[in-house]
């Protein structure tokens, strides 16, 4: 008699609401871990979010305990059987996660992390690479790559990006994880909140991003990526250009007319 195995619960479950697109990663029974369909259903559901107009802020949140290990290593290991002991399929994975994170920094849209527990190797990276992150005061992060031989190189780039270089080099090379508290202290987070109030804390916080104007919010997240990027001249020139065409675009001449009137703006559909 064929035992009956249930099937597996889909790895990313998706939720709309009031203007917020929640993407929770589903995978708590194994700590969350960023296998290649999980990053796959995040691609995929962050693509079509750019063209969603009913969209203005992305959460990304986890189920279970931990935010999310990092990479899958079981499903990694399971291909040094290959004829080429993983070198191609490697080589895609990492160009796959790659691809994510500049997916999440490059959105048109603001992507905030809601961080229930602990955030480790690429989980770190994937709430790293997001714009802003709230996480409760269980949270905890880490970069411990190099305890295993694997140190976290592709991690590093956002880690490195978030917070001062001497910090980020001490987690990387120690692989020790830090505090929630430690973590808003360095800045690699916004706000800690008691756990009962994560979700009201990072709904509270989208709802307020989601209530400004939709195109000035997109030419402002651009901007701010971008010329992070440049000297401090060419930052100058490219965002005094942003300030001009910014200055031209519709939202601008109703909100500062709105200003200037004394009266809440009517914001033109995006």
């Amino acid at each position: 008699m064929n035992r009956q195995t249930s099937p597996l619960p889909f790895p990313l479950l998706i939720a709309r609401k009031d203007g917020i697109l929640t993407l929770t990663l589903n995978r708590p029974e194994a700590r969350n871990a960023l296998s290649e369909s999980l990053m796959h259903a995040l691609q995929l559901s962050l693509d079509e979010a750019v063209e969603e107009t009913a969209i203005k802020v992305i959460i990304l949140a986890a189920n279970g305990s931990v935010f999310s290990s990092g990479h899958d290593l079981k499903e990694m290991s399971a291909r040094r059987g290959d004829a080429d002991h993983g070198l191609d399929y490697y080589r895609m994975l990492f160009a796959q996660c790659s691809h994510l994170m500049q997916t999440i920094v490059r959105h048109p849209k603001p992507v905030i992390a809601k961080v229930q527990g602990m955030a480790t190797a690429a989980g770190c990276q994937l709430a790293a690479s997001c714009d802003l992150a709230v996480a409760s005061s269980n949270a905890q992060f880490a970069t411990p790559g190099v305890n295993i031989g694997l140190f976290c190189s592709t991690p590093m780039v956002a880690l490195s990006r978030a917070v001062p270089r001497k910090f980020a080099m001490e987690m990387l090379l120690t692989g020790e994880a830090i505090s929630a508290a430690e973590a808003f202290r360095l800045g690699l987070i916004n706000r800690v909140v008691a756990p009962a109030d994560l979700e009201k804390e990072t709904e509270a916080l989208a709802r307020t991003i989601g209530a400004k104007p939709t195109a000035t919010l997109k030419m402002g997240k651009q901007a701010f990526h971008h010329q992070l990027e440049l000297g401090l001249s060419n930052a100058y020139d490219y965002v005094g250009e942003v300030m001009v065409q910014n200055m031209l675009h519709r939202e601008a001449i109703e909100g500062i007319g709105a200003f200037l009137d004394k009266r809440r703006p009517k914001w033109p559909e995006s």
